[in-house]
């Protein structure tokens, strides 16, 4: 026993005391002596690659080497007189100490003794993959891939690096690279000690992305913290240009709860215009290049499907390790790339997340914008905030001296080398780059709003130019001229009360819904299709089924355009709603998500690109060709089809099943039986896979058949806008009635009283959707006290709704 416990000392001290290690003999508790990101690809490597996880080999350089290399040399002592002298906030004299600092290190060789390590270990690496194998040269800090502190991008990385004199090069430059400016300013930050951190090298056989795509994915949504969703980008070519925002990759987002169900569900397949690529420089001076990329390729998702769900699967199991091995929850920030060769996928780094996972999970902080303007430009949002200020127009990195605290920074894109003034800036506005890219990481881990892929944004967009820099309407960001006003709510939710009442939410945009989903609530009780076929497919749906027959030449273009990658416009307009319902039925998983079936009216649909075709002019649209009448009839069964086809993939093919359909307009319980014969023809079919279809009681014969409609329907969800319309007899889309629309009256309260009654004497649930109690609070108590479900109400009014409704429950 003795002797076994003096051999692991041994083993030990002799790991602690070497130049290399092989990536396989070391582990995640391994950071003080190979730095964050070689430790992590260690454990990858021994405990990942058994499930099918694809990581490739290779060799890290100690902290050991790194601090026997600065004592040899006698370096300590220089370098600390020349940090003696430096002011971190003055960009020129960190310039100049940076530059002194790498110069020291680049012109002092390395001894003889590492400079042997190394090439034996590239050598034997070469053994495996061939003769001068191409690799990636990486620098490892020692404080780094923390879980509050990425230090992403810090140091350098040499890609298609070959040969022993190669690699030795790389990997001086790598020492060097731990006092570039922007890893001096970031360590400061930080509160590091610059002598206290070691340099790590980490050399990995490279993965010929260059021949087929890379990206960076998260397994938690990087703008909202929503866990249970993997975000992927992908560009084609090596990874660098993702990472730093050159290009605007493709977006995939994945659920990842019904992913380990066995189900395919991606939620959102965004294209990226990914106008250049990263590749090999071969014969050439340099190690790489950029090309463009060809506009057809540009056209095409770099990634497949089952690629999609591959490495969304792998960003679960990634998460699930390091939360195991770390006992805490911890969300991972990934890089991966695809073989062109071999086809196969791997993954080249991960490292925890460092915003969303240190963000105070029981405060709920929200922006406001009271007031809009003249919109600047537009581009992928990053973090919910509003910043604003003057903007500072750079172009170019060596004149960030430029900038002054509190000023907007308005660039092409951002790499680490613009952290010393991006800390500085009240929001970041770029030309390029997607939300995984280097501004956007570094922002959200310095709280600041940023704004990315604008495309203009340095062109329209002028230094000294007063903006409002707004995150805080969902995916798209807006630059706003001026500084306009807005606010910050914050709620703290561990004391809220819990109401017997269920509490339901409005949604209709589903780039809200991650975001949305973290205010207390009990699901959706209303989810429209209207607002995800106006904005997000913008066509009529017969007019994509008969595409050819189209008359209008304008529409016909403009639906070419938004159609271009499908060969079946039809399958363009199922991909779109399944895509939008599905994001708001996984936000809100596993909780009820009640879907309300399209309830355009014909002078609406009509609007649509090629839908004055197909639409008849009515006089009175309002109680006209809307809901449930259109859905059987002759004249749009087919484009009803379309609908029931992407409800059906939402729960089948994603696994949501916790969609709840709903038949809005329905006149008749005879008209129900024959809406649901219609759905049931293309595969929804009430009662199968636990599917429930409710009805919208909003007409007055809804109320006073309520007893028949429950033999058809499963639930009622009260629409108190189109009811207070029928009952008063006004059109609530005239003005010069609008003054006697009140959901108040007592006419429609009798009437909403009527309907509660009937459908509880009946088992069946009920509850309201419409307007009156997010506006009215006297109204909501009025629904509390008649005894009903679940009232849903539109996302603002929640909280104060639910104080109001747990006063009511008090007595």
């Amino acid at each position: 026993m003795v002797q076994a416990i003096v051999n692991t000392q041994n083993s030990s001290k002799a790991r602690e005391n070497s130049f290399v290690l092989q990536f396989r003999e070391v582990g995640i508790v391994d950071i003080p002596l190979v730095g964050g990101k070689n430790a992590s690809l260690g454990e990858m490597l021994q405990q990942l690659t058994p499930q099918g996880i694809g990581v490739p080999d290779g060799f890290a350089t100690t902290a050991y080497a790194y601090r026997y290399f600065i004592e040899i040399a006698g370096l300590e002592k220089r370098l600390r007189a020349l940090f003696a002298e430096l002011d971190v906030e003055d960009v020129l004299s960190l310039r100049e100490v940076g530059k002194q600092a790498r110069s020291l290190i680049l012109q002092t060789p390395f001894p003889d003794e590492l400079q042997e390590a190394i090439v034996k270990a590239y050598r034997k690496l070469c053994q495996r993959y061939g003769e001068d194998t191409d690799v990636a040269v990486r620098s490892s800090a020692t404080a780094e891939d923390l879980p509050d502190a990425s230090f992403a991008g810090q140091q350098e990385t040499y890609l298609n690096v070959h040969g022993v004199r190669g690699v030795l090069e790389a990997c001086h430059k790598c020492f060097a690279s731990i006092f570039t400016d922007r890893a001096i300013s970031y360590r400061q930050i930080k509160g590091f000690d610059h002598f206290e951190v070691a340099l790590s090298v980490g050399v990995q056989k490279m993965v010929r992305s260059d021949l087929a795509a890379s990206g960076v994915m998260f397994s938690i949504d990087t703008e909202t913290g929503f866990k249970d969703a993997a975000l992927i980008t992908a560009a084609y070519g090596l990874g660098e240009n993702v990472v730093q925002g050159a290009v605007n990759p493709d977006e995939y987002l994945v659920f990842k709860p019904t992913l380990q169900q066995g189900f395919t569900p991606i939620l959102e397949k965004r294209l990226g215009s990914k106008e250049i690529k990263m590749v090999y420089d071969l014969g050439g001076s340099k190690l790489t290049k950029n090309v463009s990329v060809s506009p057809e390729e540009r056209r095409q998702f770099a990634l497949t499907n089952d690629e999609i769900l591959t490495l969304a699967q792998w960003a679960c199991d990634i998460e699930a390790h390091y939360s195991k091995v770390r006992g805490l929850y911890t969300p991972m920030d990934i890089e991966w790339a695809k073989d062109g060769i071999t086809g196969e996928l791997f993954i080249v780094q991960a490292r925890p997340e460092t915003v969303q996972s240190q963000r105070a999970q029981n405060l709920l902080r929200s922006y406001e914008l009271k007031q809009k303007g003249q919109v600047l430009a537009t581009g992928r949002a990053v973090g919910e905030m509003i910043g604003q200020g003057k903007a500072r127009v750079i172009l170019d990195v060596h004149k960030i001296d430029q900038f002054q605290a509190g000023e907007v920074l308005v660039t092409n894109r951002t790499d680490p080398d613009w952290e010393p003034i991006m800390k500085k800036a009240s929001a970041i506005v770029t030309n390029q780059g997607g939300r995984t890219c280097h501004a956007a990481i570094i922002a959200r881990e310095m709280g600041i709003p940023a704004i990315v892929g604008c495309s203009n944004a340095t062109s329209v967009i002028q230094t000294g130019q007063e903006v409002t820099v707004s995150c805080a309407g969902g995916e798209e960001g807006q630059v706003y001229q001026g500084l306009l006003p807005f606010e910050i709510k914050e709620v703290a939710l561990e004391n809220l009360p819990r109401t017997r009442t269920q509490i339901l939410m409005n949604v209709g945009n589903p780039q809200e819904a991650f975001g949305l989903s973290a205010i207390p609530n009990d699901g959706v009780g209303l989810a429209r299709m209207e607002f995800i076929i106006a904005n997000h497919i913008q066509a009529h749906p017969l007019a994509l089924l008969h595409f050819d027959q189209l008359e209008d030449e304008l529409a016909r273009y403009k639906i070419a355009e938004l159609t271009a990658q499908y060969e079946n416009k039809a399958t363009f307009f199922v991909d779109r709603l399944a895509h939008g319902i599905g994001t708001i039925a996984a936000a809100f998983y596993p909780k009820p998500v009640v879907v309300r079936l399209s309830d355009f009216k014909s002078n609406e649909y009509a609007n649509l690109l090629g839908g004055r075709q197909f639409e008849p002019k009515e006089e009175n649209p309002m109680i006209g060709w809307r809901g449930a009448s259109r859905y059987y009839d002759d004249r749009y069964r087919e484009g009803f089809a379309l609908e029931c086809q992407a409800m059906k993939r939402v729960r089948d093919d994603m696994g949501l099943t916790n969609v709840i359909l709903m038949v809005p307009f329905c006149r008749t319980p005879d008209e129900g039986r024959r809406v649901l014969a219609e759905m049931a023809k293309h595969g929804l079919v009430q009662g199968e896979n636990g599917l429930q279809v409710y009805v919208m009681c909003e007409l007055p014969s809804n109320v006073a058949l309520a007893d028949e409609f429950s033999q058809v329907f499963d639930g009622f969800s009260i629409g108190s806008n189109d009811l207070t319309q029928l009952t008063l007899g006004l059109d609530r889309d005239s003005a010069l009635v609008a003054h006697l629309f009140d959901e108040r009256n007592e006419a429609v309260k009798r009437m909403v009283a009527q309907a509660i009654a009937t459908a509880k004497a009946q088992g069946r649930k009920i509850g309201i959707c419409g307007q009156a109690p997010s506006d009215y609070p006297e109204f909501a108590r009025f629904l509390v006290e008649q005894g009903i479900d679940s009232i849903s109400l539109n996302p603002d009014s929640v909280l104060k709704t639910l104080l109001e409704i747990a006063q009511v429950e008090k007595g």
